[in-house]
């Protein structure tokens, strides 16, 4: 048996979403179902989690489905995007947004089977992202979206489950990522962790001082600590056999 594929579904009623989440895990090839019951929500799991499928209400407060699907089009990789309603008047302009399909409630266990069947295909002939090609995370503020380029990123700071990307405007941008899954996910791109707090684009490091009791790097006016372990690393990173 192949790989399986992982999902999303957003669903603001409790009753559908639980229903729909079960029919769609028990599908074979199905591994793992996440879950939203906003539009914000699916979106934050969306930036955190790389998924094959999002199955998507359309209508739920806030951020609708139709608007998340607008806010995943830049995203390094777009999962396929069913639309699952009770609104029979929106396929049009879902298919604008280059759904893969759009299912009516209630849903029909056999249409449901097929949009699976699609998007296991589009995941198996889906490309992989071109070598040091950019990621765009969208990000949710109040009611709006804003996609900030892993290319503006100066560093990153942790926040529990969370990372603040810092663009040097303003206080930065808070998603739903941990800071380990972004310093695997932006190693190559030229991201080093230095801290167990903070993750820096090596390329906007200002200032090293990388020897004493106390090690920083500065990136702009901003100086932060590096940590007695990932010292080597960092020297291998900033200054590779200058540093030896």
């Amino acid at each position: 048996m192949s790989a399986t594929i992982d999902v999303l579904v957003a669903d603001d009623e409790p009753p559908a979403l639980a229903e729909l989440a079960h029919l769609i895990g028990a599908d074979e090839r199905v591994g793992r179902v996440y879950t939203a019951r906003t539009g914000a929500e699916a979106l934050a799991l969306l930036t955190a989690h790389a998924v094959a499928g999002a199955f998507l209400d359309i209508h739920m407060p806030g951020l609708s489905g139709l608007d998340v699907a607008r806010a995943i089009e830049g995203v390094a990789v777009r999962p396929a995007v069913i639309f699952v309603t009770a609104d029979d008047a929106r396929a049009v302009e879902a298919f604008d947004l280059r759904a893969a399909d759009y299912l009516l409630k209630p849903v029909r266990l056999d249409r449901l089977r097929r949009a699976l069947d699609r998007v296991v295909e589009l995941s198996e002939a889906a490309p992989a992202p071109a070598d040091g090609g950019d990621e765009v995370l969208p990000v949710t503020i109040g009611s709006a979206v804003r996609f900030v380029r892993r290319r503006d990123v100066r560093w990153v700071q942790a926040q529990g489950d969370y990372s603040r990307l810092h663009t040097g405007e303003g206080a930065g941008h808070l998603v739903r990522i941990p800071i380990s899954e972004l310093e695997q996910r932006w190693t190559d791109a030229g991201f080093v962790r230095v801290h167990r707090s903070y993750l820096v684009h090596a390329a906007s490091v200002t200032e090293a001082r990388l020897a004493g009791h106390e090690a920083t790097v500065a990136v702009g006016d901003v100086v932060l600590p590096v940590s007695r372990r990932l010292l080597p690393a960092v020297r291998e990173a900033l200054l590779g056999g200058a540093g030896r």
